[in-house]
């Protein structure tokens, strides 16, 4: 039996929208039109792909499946599209970025938009593990994190290296300090990001090498999370230098002893990386980085 492509477009938009009202506008089409293609498809093979229940959709698992098997075939269609398309001007168009940190990212893409005014962009921030699983699920075009990958499905670029710093409350007996040995993290309470956060798992991985135990350690969800409780004197908080923003109420720490380099990667999958919005994106950022080099020298 041949699959119905429209079927198939009907589905994919209504997954992606969360919604046949979202989705038939998106689509611009009726919304009984937009159902009963999605209908013809559920009947086709005798399969239910959404759960309603009144207004609230919601994908069964056997529409899960199908949504990531429709996203990689819409992107390969758009892939297509914009190879036949060739070199045309970025005129429009939407990209949709996902980071691990907003200081990473913001500056470049002011850049991409003087360059070309007439895209949009939408930005999600998460830890590097959901920003890479963003990518690998097509929730996003392209990404900035600090994760490094060798998976061959995805196209990474190093942009540059940061490193990680400590900060204590300015009532911290460390704060008297301006650098520190990793040995004084030892008996120490410690503030970081969930597990997912390239941050934690970086000075984790430093801090089991040099056989060092810290005393307690308090998981937040956030940076800001991580400053507000470190200003209230939870413990010494971690984060990339470039991310430190000076505050009377907090001190900057070097961390002697220990390599705390970490490296910022533009990803992509690799069968998009030719899309003109995503090539546009990496040619960006790399003048960027470029242009911040040539000024630091």
């Amino acid at each position: 039996m041949a699959i119905s492509y429209s079927g198939l477009a009907a589905f994919h938009a209504v997954a992606e929208a969360e919604s046949f009202t979202g989705a038939a506008k998106a689509r611009n089409v009726s919304q009984p039109t937009l159902s009963a293609q999605v209908r013809t498809l559920e009947d086709a093979y005798g399969v239910r792909l959404f759960d309603r229940v009144g207004r609230q959709i919601k994908l069964t698992p056997l529409g899960q499946s199908l949504f990531v098997i429709t996203a990689r075939l819409f992107a390969a269609e758009d892939e297509a599209q914009s190879l036949l398309a060739g070199t045309r001007t970025l005129q429009r168009g939407h990209l949709r970025i996902a980071a691990d940190s907003a200081t990473h990212v913001m500056a470049a893409l002011a850049r991409m938009r003087e360059k070309y005014p007439g895209l949009t962009f939408s930005l999600t921030i998460g830890n590097s593990s959901e920003v890479v699983d963003q990518i690998m699920d097509f929730s996003a075009d392209v990404a900035i994190t600090a994760r490094q990958s060798s998976d061959p499905r995805l196209h990474t670029l190093k942009l540059r290296s940061d490193r990680l710093v400590a900060f204590v409350s300015s009532r911290h007996p460390l704060a008297g300090h301006d650098s520190i040995p990793i040995e004084a993290f030892a008996g120490q309470d410690i503030v970081l990001r969930e597990r997912g956060s390239i941050t934690r798992e970086t000075f984790e991985a430093r801090l089991s090498e040099a056989g060092i135990t810290p005393a307690n350690l308090l998981e937040v969800q956030s940076r800001e999370a991580v400053r507000e409780a470190v200003a209230a004197g939870f413990g010494i908080g971690v984060t990339f230098d470039a991310e430190f923003r000076p505050d009377p109420l907090l001190k900057r720490l070097i961390v002697s002893g220990v390599d705390l380099a970490v490296g910022e990667y533009a990803v992509c999958r690799a069968e998009r990386r030719r899309i003109p919005l995503v090539r546009g994106f990496f040619e960006t950022v790399q003048e960027f980085v470029t242009a911040e080099a040539e000024r630091a020298r």
